[in-house]
């Protein structure tokens, strides 16, 4: 009798699968705020769900908030939040009021969402240009691929560049602390290639693959491994053109 796959237990929602989140301190959204405000940094935080550092903010209203924090911020630090606020280092301002050539980090994508693009340690995106006519923002992200995307002038960002740059760079050196470093961020490790596995274990399994692995996309969810509906497999092979 075979055995349950990995994405038929993760559905079922085990113990190696539940999530960490009585740990976790804060996702790093900015607050809904009218006007500009004030903040100064009290605190700065690791958060296990994070690869980068959480900032205590008291503002002067009396509330306090988590953002994440930028390269170069430290304890006693004022911060600006809102329209007004000028674009130096960990300021909040919506993209409107950011110059040309600025690094910033934790962009919205969205106005009011809170924060989705460039939140990784390290990370940043530069405000290319403004159109005149639209208002709208050219955002060009520091990938690889040197992506850029046309952002609402309302969007807000932190100036700056997320801390924690250069943290891929250090080794794990152990099994054990790569371990524990998944669990923290509630990823599924060591993940098993399903031709390593016993053929009770998984379709792929038992020494050769024997057939093909391309499946329909109407199969059972024991057998829906591999290529799932797929149109082609193998490797994709440049048609030459034949000249007469």
């Amino acid at each position: 009798m075979g055995k349950p796959l990995t994405q038929q237990r993760r559905g079922k929602g085990g113990p190696p699968f539940l999530s960490h989140g009585h740990r976790f301190l804060s996702p790093g959204r900015y607050p809904a705020i009218s006007g500009t405000q004030r903040g100064e940094v009290i605190e700065l935080i690791q958060d296990p769900s994070k690869d980068v550092l959480l900032a205590r903010v008291l503002l002067e209203d009396g509330r306090q908030m988590f953002m994440l924090a930028p390269e170069g911020l430290a304890i006693g630090d004022s911060l600006h939040l809102g329209d007004d606020a000028q674009a130096r280092l960990g300021n909040v301002s919506p993209l409107k009021n950011v110059p040309d050539g600025t690094p910033v980090f934790n962009v919205e994508l969205r106005p009011m969402d809170g924060g989705k693009i460039a939140r990784c340690s390290g990370t940043y995106g530069t405000v290319s240009s403004h159109d005149e006519i639209t208002g709208k923002v050219e955002l060009r992200l520091a990938t690889g691929s040197k992506e850029v995307k046309i952002m609402m002038p309302e969007c807000r960002a932190t100036i700056g560049i997320a801390c924690g740059g250069g943290r891929p760079e250090k080794p794990f050196k152990k099994a054990g602390s790569k371990r524990f470093k998944m669990e923290a961020m509630n990823h599924y490790y060591p993940k098993v290639r399903g031709t390593a596995m016993s053929a009770y274990d998984h379709p792929h399994g038992g020494k050769s693959l024997g057939k093909s692995n391309t499946v329909s996309r109407n199969a059972p969810p024991g057998r829906k491994v591999g290529l799932v509906g797929a149109r082609r497999s193998g490797r994709k092979r440049r048609r030459e053109e034949v000249r007469g």
